[in-house]
């Protein structure tokens, strides 16, 4: 009988199904002239879901005859006995397959794979010991024995599987890494993540001279995020290969993504430490300097000003090193930014902007970037119209770039400066849609502050007034700021900028390092305007002080928790939870 190739796709489509009666009727038929494993397979599963143990015993045992590699088959019979619950059989026929393993990669891995799909891992095991023991290629079969111990919960002998496993073939050092991860989680299971550490440290004084242990005791080092530890032993690497310092690069540009600013900079440090001739000499000075700015403008309070001091002369210093160029722009940026920012500098601040801007061979977003902070000065400065022209320079040439963006954004900024709201309302309304979030959120946080403060139809003065007080402030003149916002609330008393009023005032009572004060004015936010706009912002803040000015862990974990459960909306309620559950002892990994 010549079966038509339908009769096979119905046999396979009433199996899928779950129909086996139907499947049987197609597949005992198909099975006489077709024994191939797939018809074999689905034919046998059939049987066994039919429950028809004897004739499914009947086609494995003329598999058996018929095959002339026969451990498979074996374990097929084995499987049959199990599920039909003769286990001393079973475990006969699985006895059977293990003695008739051949040698060779593909079928130890084969029969190792069929007794682990069983949960048959202890046979598993002896398929791949037997394995290694009749190896004529040399294979160690580590691999697969590691991932079985895993799977058996045996982390301790899966360690020692990885780490056999290296030193025959370093280059699986990703996949050890990832196996490793995956099973042990050494982010949150502290007890896996010392078992691991200890073997490391064993094996990398075992063997001192593999040093492939060395690069995956930095690789855990960098998992626990303890750079510290991770850089001593990069450095110490280093230096035995005599390397270019690429792996303390790498370290320190992930210390900086954690806050660990310390080891970042000493790993810049020790990279630069190796002189002109090394290829990250360059990057290293760059970005330790980067580093320790992004420490002092990381923390709440703001940095003394002998710190920016000091940072100053480093930027000084590394410029009269490495030469003022078109490479180094962006440290005479940067440095532009310290001088008038934080040491009142603005004078020297536009001169060193304004000789990069000239610098021959200056990469066009550099130069642009160079303009948006001289921009950003002059405006300090009170040279509102020249800042605009920069700025209009900077959108005129990156209109669809970031850049552009941002240069959008700052002019109407000046435009909300100096009263024209429908014109920076439109300026804003373009750019909502920025690609940047940053720049977006910035748009949308003044875009609100105009709409909810300003009528065409009302008294514009204190929109006015508000918007120059702010002004008053970015120019650090917070004196007249404040007197220009109490003649606001004078005049219009109850008047809806009321929270905004309030807010700025607490900005610069906080600058000011009046921290009583502030915390009275975020509290008198709260009490007021508590469903106005700004109130999660003012719990916030407060909650921020409680923890890092004043100290007092308790009452800052009920503000974190109280923006969780008054403004589950807010944009602070990630980091909110965040910290509410370090602070609550919380295990976050």
């Amino acid at each position: 009988m010549v079966l038509a190739q339908s009769d096979l796709e119905l046999a396979e489509y009433y199996f899928n199904n779950g129909d086996f009666e139907e499947a049987k009727l197609y597949y005992e038929q198909i099975y006489k002239s077709n024994r191939s494993n797939a018809v074999y397979e689905n034919y046998l599963a059939t049987l066994v879901a039919l429950e028809e143990l004897d004739e499914a015993e009947k086609i494995v045992k003329k598999k058996l005859k018929s095959s002339k590699v026969k451990a498979n088959a074996y374990v097929d019979l084995g499987a049959l006995y199990k599920q039909f619950g003769e286990e001393e059989k079973a475990k006969k026929e699985f006895d059977n397959a293990i003695k008739d393993l051949q040698a060779g990669r593909s079928p130890a891995i084969r029969l190792g794979n069929a007794f682990i799909k069983l949960n048959e891992y202890d046979y598993a095991l002896q398929t791949y010991e037997k394995a290694q023991r009749i190896s004529t290629d040399g294979y160690p079969f580590h691999y697969e024995i590691a991932n079985l111990q895993g799977m058996m919960g045996k982390h301790e002998e899966m360690i020692e599987s990885f780490m056999d496993l290296l030193m025959v073939s370093p280059n699986y050092i990703q996949t050890v890494q990832n196996s490793l991860n995956r099973t042990l989680n050494i982010q949150e299971n502290e007890e896996k993540s010392d078992l691991l550490r200890s073997r490391l440290l064993q094996r990398v004084q075992r063997y001192p001279n593999e040093l492939i242990f060395a690069e995956l005791l930095i690789w855990y080092f960098n998992q626990k995020k303890d750079f510290a530890s991770s850089s001593i032993q990069a450095q110490s690497l280093d230096r035995r290969l005599q390397e270019n310092g690429y792996r303390l690069i790498q370290i320190a540009q992930m210390a900086t993504k954690n806050g660990d600013y310390d080891t970042a900079v000493e790993a810049y440090q020790y990279v630069a430490s190796k002189g002109s001739s090394s290829p990250y000499f360059v990057t290293a000075k760059t970005e330790a300097l980067q580093t320790r700015l992004a420490q002092l403008n990381s923390g709440l309070v703001q940095a003394q000003r002998s710190e920016m001091e000091d940072l100053a002369s480093a930027y000084e210093s590394t410029l009269n090193e490495l030469g003022r160029s078109a490479d180094t722009a962006v440290l005479m940026k940067e440095l532009a930014h310290i001088k008038a920012f934080h040491l009142q500098d603005s004078s020297g601040a536009i001169t060193l902007l304004e000789e990069c801007i000239d610098l021959p061979g200056l990469y066009g977003p550099i130069a642009a970037m160079c303009k948006l902070e001289l921009g950003d000065i002059l405006l300090l400065e009170g040279n509102i119209w020249e800042a605009s022209l920069l700025f209009s320079q900077v959108e005129l040439d990156f209109k669809e770039d970031r850049l552009g963006h941002e240069a959008k954004f700052r002019n109407a900024r000046i435009s909300y400066y100096t009263g024209d709201f429908e014109w920076a309302q439109a300026q804003l309304d373009v750019l909502k849609a920025s690609t940047s979030k940053l720049i977006s959120n910035d748009a949308i946080d003044l875009s609100l502050l105009i709409t909810d403060n300003f009528n065409m139809d009302t008294v514009v003065t204190p929109m006015l007034q508000f918007a120059q007080a702010e002004l008053l402030y970015y120019q650090n003149r917070n004196a007249e700021a404040i007197e220009k916002m109490d003649s606001i609330m004078t005049v219009y008393p109850g008047h809806t900028l009321g929270d905004e009023i309030l807010w700025l005032k607490s900005e610069i009572a906080f600058k000011e390092g009046d921290y009583p004060k502030t915390q009275t004015l975020l509290e008198e936010i709260l009490s007021l305007h508590f469903n106005d706009i700004l109130a999660d912002d003012a719990l916030f803040r407060l909650a921020e002080m409680h923890e890092v000015v004043y100290g007092d862990l308790v009452q800052a974990a009920a503000l974190y928790e109280q923006i969780i459960l008054e403004y589950p909306g807010s944009l602070f309620v990630i980091e909110a939870r965040k910290r509410f559950r370090r602070l609550r002892g919380d295990d976050l990994g």
